[in-house]
């Protein structure tokens, strides 16, 4: 088990005279290594413009899911803005707006993230990375900063699994297939290849847009943690050892309805009963078969007839499993389809599950760790060597390339939600770090290996 690295050094100057007094500045380490400074005000600025796609002010909440017209707005906004910065951009036929900095035809360093939401979403998850992405851009075109290797900005597709998966990084990892592309739906029975070509996409277009070998020598990440350890622990960068892999299960526990007056609580076949057991053991699971990592988690229940004075015949529930460690995953779906066979016999129950998906655990790439954690302490930020339990892009460009990702805290842990915020203090110092790290490890001759 590879355990928590907590490292302090000298933090960063606060306050806003402190900021504007040291926008686009190029310092001088005391290693004579030249540190740079992002603009907050201009990544502040296009976050609320990006917001505006989607926004419904009567929930504060955004509304742009991928392959929607809000999200093709956005989209092509983000197109105008990375063109307007001098890269060649263009939209791949998975959705994804990329954009170059740099000769075509040579291997380059990419930095991004996806700038899709889910219903009732925050302005930070996943458009931070984007934004930040652009702002490198900027202070490079600014400081005259010349690259061994060209830098894309990549604004991926359709991450939030509107359709089941990671649309724009499985389609440039080539992690996806024709079939599933032919019968993956959204949760409202939309067809993926339906929603692509009201976008003017297509399923042959998502195909074609799987990264030559090669293509790209490092994938950088910026996002916010989207839960509550750094806030909480007050510490301003978390550096990402590794994304949790992930299992969801489709289960359902049948019994027999019967009247709830009149049926004796010692002759009942409760499907419900069977769903209350099975919640109280999760914790019993974890503490004796998986990590201080593992999450098991109950996130939809539907309860058949669903009438109050029936005994419930049926329940369907969705069950998701988590750990950075495949084995332990391995064990812990062994340890519950053994409790819910059991609690099924007792409670005189037919259990059935149906796997939906399992994605592995990925690493993050050592090199790309250590480069982030050499940023990290040039600018004087405290940090934190901390796993991810949501998945990301990374997880699919690191089986391609070295890849790695910077966590910024999430003001009380909120993401996915109007109230999603992120200080910009914070931003800021997440911003910095990317951007001095694109820029050390775009100036590489020998760059990262696999």
């Amino acid at each position: 088990m590879m355990l928590c690295r907590l490292k302090f050094h000298k933090p960063v100057r606060r306050g806003r005279l402190a900021r504007s007094l040291q926008l686009n500045t190029a310092i001088q380490h005391d290693n004579m290594e030249t540190l740079y400074k992002v603009n907050i005000e201009r990544i502040e600025r296009d976050l609320y413009e990006l917001r505006k796609f989607g926004y419904n002010p009567a929930d504060r909440g955004i509304y742009r899911p991928g392959l929607t017209e809000p999200d093709m707005e956005a989209r092509r906004w983000l197109m105008e803005q990375f063109s307007a910065n001098g890269l060649e951009t263009h939209m791949d036929g998975a959705g994804n707006v990329i954009g170059r900095r740099g000769a075509a035809g040579k291997p380059a360093i990419a930095v991004g993230s996806h700038s899709d939401t889910v219903p009732c979403g925050g302005m930070f998850d996943g458009a931070l990375g984007v934004i930040a992405g652009l702002e490198c851009i900027r202070v490079m075109n600014e400081e005259g900063i010349e690259t061994e290797n060209p830098i894309e900005v990549i604004s991926t597709s359709e991450e939030e699994g509107r359709f089941g998966g990671m649309l724009g990084a499985q389609a440039l990892a080539g992690a996806l297939t024709p079939d599933w592309i032919e019968r993956a739906e959204s949760a409202d029975g939309e067809l993926l290849k339906e929603a692509l070509e009201k976008c003017g996409l297509s399923s042959a277009g998502v195909l074609r847009s799987r990264l030559s070998p090669g293509a790209l020598l490092a994938f950088l990440e910026l996002h916010i943690e989207q839960g509550p350890i750094l806030d909480k622990e007050r510490i301003p960068i978390g550096i990402v050892e590794g994304i949790s892999g992930v299992f969801k299960w489709l289960i359902r526990l049948k019994g027999k309805a019967d009247h709830a007056g009149t049926a004796p609580m010692n002759m009942r076949s409760d499907a419900f009963m069977g769903l209350a057991d099975f919640a109280h053991e999760i914790y019993r699971i974890i503490d004796e078969n998986g990590s201080d990592k593992s999450r098991l988690t109950i996130g939809r229940v539907e309860l058949k007839p669903g009438y109050a004075h029936t005994i419930p015949g049926e329940v369907d529930f969705t069950l998701v499993g988590r750990d950075l460690d495949e084995r332990i995953m391995f064990t812990l779906a062994e340890a519950c389809r053994k409790v819910l066979s059991s609690i099924a016999r007792k409670h005189k129950l037919m259990f059935e599950y149906e796997e939906r998906s399992w994605l592995s655990p990925q690493d993050c790439h050592e090199s790309v760790i250590s480069a982030f954690e050499e940023s990290a302490k040039q600018l004087g930020l405290p940090y934190k060597i901390m796993p991810s339990g949501a998945g990301h892009d990374v997880q699919f460009f690191s089986k391609l390339m070295p890849a790695g990702m910077v966590f910024v805290p999430s003001v009380n842990g909120v993401s996915h939600a109007p109230d999603e915020w992120t200080q910009w203090e914070d931003v800021e110092n997440g911003a910095n770090v990317l951007l001095n790290t694109l820029v050390r490890l775009s100036q590489q001759k020998q760059l990262l290996t696999a």
